[in-house]
């Protein structure tokens, strides 16, 4: 059975070159204190993580959250009560035994400082894996990898619902990245292109992190207006349903043209009742995030 674990992930741009200089020990963004969110911008969200030597992050309604990865990215460290507890194949590309050293670090080191040894290294060990693993593209090159279509040059990546979705906004970013045009999402993301006028921060989240990333010029109108005929004259070497959850647009047509090998399948849900097993089944590629 073709299932494998997937994560959230963090455009590249967002990622610090080096360490901050710290100012504090820790963040004062708490989760689950709605007083303490009072960032309105990326910038400042951002700023105070790259200010803090540590900053709290939890479990939510799933085990992965973005938030770990806007901390890493920041060149923050990040504490995760309870990470031991978490599933083997839930947040399996993170760095979980480092993350544990941090929780040690964080707990029995009450005069540690942002310039002691022990800090240096281990902000720098998780920076460096933030770079080189958790990346929009990275991710998108493990999808391609772990499914055998690493030569692939052409993909179609298909929603139902273009509302915001984490997973399918920050995985489809990293084909776009890689990809140009060659990967056609349709229908179009609109928040995740710079579009004059549009409301980012009254999305979820206010938008930050996930929105505002890409040029228009990486969407093909014209590729709209072919879908069908593209689909059935095969024109995409693979297709990608960003969320199987929030619908499947041309599935059946999909599949009367396409070997269910090439078709792959994104569940980015907190809860999925196992239902990747049927998608498995059928024999496509299927990537889950609370595996």
């Amino acid at each position: 059975m073709s299932v494998f674990p997937i994560t959230f992930s963090i455009p590249e741009e967002k990622i610090v070159d080096v360490i901050p200089i710290k100012t504090k020990y820790q963040s004062s963004l708490i989760p689950g204190q709605i007083d303490t969110y009072i960032y309105q911008n990326e910038k400042d969200y951002y700023d105070q993580y790259k200010d803090s030597m540590f900053a709290i992050t939890t479990k939510k309604a799933g085990w992965d959250c973005m938030r770990h990865y806007e901390i890493l990215a920041n060149g923050c460290i990040p504490y995760f009560p309870d990470i031991e507890n978490c599933p083997s194949n839930t947040m399996a590309l993170l760095p979980k035994e480092l993350l544990i050293k941090a929780n040690s670090l964080y707990k029995n080191n009450p005069i540690l400082t942002s310039d002691s040894e022990e800090y240096i290294s281990l902000s720098n060990q998780l920076l460096d894996y933030t770079k080189n693993h958790l990346t929009t593209e990275k991710m998108a090159k493990y999808i391609l990898t772990k499914t055998n279509h690493a030569s692939v040059s052409t993909i179609l990546y298909l929603s139902r619902d273009t509302g915001p979705d984490y997973l399918r906004c920050v995985t489809l970013h990293g084909f776009k990245k890689i990809f140009g045009k060659d990967c056609h999402d349709y229908p179009m993301i609109p928040h995740l292109y710079q579009i004059k006028n549009m409301n980012y921060g009254s999305l979820y989240g206010k938008g930050i992190t996930y929105t505002n990333l890409l040029d228009t010029d990486l969407h093909s109108n014209e590729f709209d207006k072919t879908i069908e005929s593209d689909i059935k004259n095969k024109k995409y070497d693979i297709i990608i349903y960003g969320s199987y959850h929030r619908g499947m647009p041309y599935y059946d047509l999909v599949m009367s043209c396409y070997d269910p090998k090439n078709v792959i399948l994104l569940c980015g849900e907190d809860i999925h009742n196992c239902d990747y097993i049927h998608w498995a089944n059928r024999g496509h590629c299927v990537f889950v995030r609370e595996l």
